[in-house]
């Protein structure tokens, strides 16, 4: 007899019921120990039978987990546009390059007449802001001889603090006497206080905008960074100011926030409806501008990691099958090495569906213990990974991988147990040992 079966007392081992416990539970016991026993008797064998499924399973386990780290960066940092909240500009996000295109030669800016038109219209919103920034390496902020540039230039309104998810940290925001008086005055972020404040108190002091002198009357929380570029390297300063010295035919952005989720399904529409009858937008024509939320750009990150994910279930699904048909083979060899064994076992009255449910369960622990190891190789590479970038494992990504390993085990267990349970006594019983 081969060291698979070894291990097992001989009662056992030839498929004698105990007294204590049923035929199927000793079977399952004895089978369960054959095949650890087998896997710790012949390592490299194991570990060359195993390695298909490792590494599928570890795969996977990997890719689901950057993508759910991913999910939850791109929601926090990037989606998050605050609480049911929704946004009216030029353009629709998310769409493809042709759409893009007709769309830069259909669609008109948002201008502050039509934010002051859907705030005085639009009904039940909880909260309408509006915001206009630029963007350009020109942009320039100083202070006694330090320069600071590439900063985000915006202008917005009072009610901006309360819409988004930027927080007061010291001193206020902007004010209503600030939007209406034209006011110069800044609220900064962090980045220009670690320049130009690392060690007074930036409130009060006079800086420099593109050349134009504006008063710090707050200063933000420190908010981070998305993909490498800082989120705190703003100055903002009332609308009316920026449009009257930066852009006087500028291209808002309306924020507009609801009470609750179900809420905003009917403020989009209403928005929509009050900015086509606005612009006289025919009945049959498309839209002239954009309206959108978090779920746009969820949208947009849940079709390209849809893609990016049946890419790798075509990869997992080529190493399972080339682990599973190691396994087979394995299986194979060892009814071979076996069959005498087998012989003894059905002279002694062991049943069919007991000599298959044995070589079943020896197929569906290696592939579990494939499925394992993979697992804990899994969970090493997800926090290498997230250590430079961002992986979370998901508790179903280890259960899928798990139960996917088990079920590549008795799938190609059963050709092998089949054959193993089909065997004649009398011919087996020949066999050499």
């Amino acid at each position: 007899m081969s060291s698979f079966g070894q291990t097992a007392s001989l009662p056992h081992a030839l498929g004698v019921r105990s007294k204590t416990g049923s035929g199927a539970w000793v079977t399952t016991r004895e089978a369960f120990w054959i095949a650890l026993e087998a896997l710790r008797t012949h390592k490299l064998r194991s570990f060359l039978t195993l390695l298909g499924v490792v590494i599928a399973t570890a795969t996977l386990i990997v890719v689901m987990s950057v993508i759910n780290g991913m999910n939850l960066y791109i929601a926090d940092h990037i989606a998050n546009l605050g609480a049911n909240v929704f946004i009216v500009s030029k353009y629709q996000w998310a769409q493809g390059y042709e759409a893009w295109l007709k769309a830069r030669r259909r669609n008109q800016p948002i201008r502050v007449e039509e934010f002051e038109f859907l705030k005085e219209n639009l009904s039940g919103y909880k909260n309408i802001g509006a915001a206009a920034s630029m963007w350009s390496d020109d942009n320039s902020t100083r202070y006694q001889g330090h320069v600071l540039y590439n900063a985000e230039i915006s202008g917005d309104t009072p009610s901006m603090i309360d819409i988004g998810n930027q927080k007061v940290e010291s001193g206020r925001y902007i004010t209503d006497s600030d939007y209406q008086h034209e006011s110069m005055v800044c609220f900064i972020g962090h980045d220009i206080v670690d320049e130009f404040f690392p060690s007074v108190e930036p409130i009060g002091k006079e800086i420099l905008v593109n050349g134009l002198p504006f008063r710090v009357v707050g200063v933000a929380e420190k908010i981070g960074s998305t993909f490498g570029q800082s989120e705190d390297n703003f100055v903002q300063i009332p609308l009316t100011t920026y449009r009257k010295y930066f852009a006087p035919r500028l291209s808002l952005d309306v924020n507009v926030q609801a009470y609750d989720a179900q809420q905003m399904l009917a403020l989009e529409d209403e928005a929509r409806a009050l900015l086509r009858a606005r612009r006289h937008v025919p009945y049959r024509e498309a839209d002239n501008f954009g309206i959108n939320a978090s779920q746009t750009i969820m949208d947009l990150w849940d079709r390209l990691m849809g893609s990016i994910f049946a890419l790798t279930i075509g990869i997992v699904a080529v190493f399972m099958v080339v682990g599973g048909i190691v396994i087979m083979n394995i299986m194979l060899a060892s009814v071979t090495e076996r069959t005498h064994e087998i012989g003894i076992r059905k002279s002694l009255g062991a049943r069919r569906r007991d000599i298959m449910m044995q070589f079943v369960i020896e197929s569906v622990v290696m592939a579990c213990a494939g499925g394992g190891i993979g697992v804990l190789l899994a969970l090493i590479v997800s926090e290498i990974v997230d250590h430079f970038w961002t992986s979370t494992v998901p508790l179903s990504a280890v259960l899928v991988g798990l139960t996917l390993s088990s079920a590549v085990g008795l799938f190609f267990g059963i050709y092998p147990a089949n054959q193993a349970a089909k065997l004649d006594p009398i011919e087996a019983l020949h066999t050499e040992n």
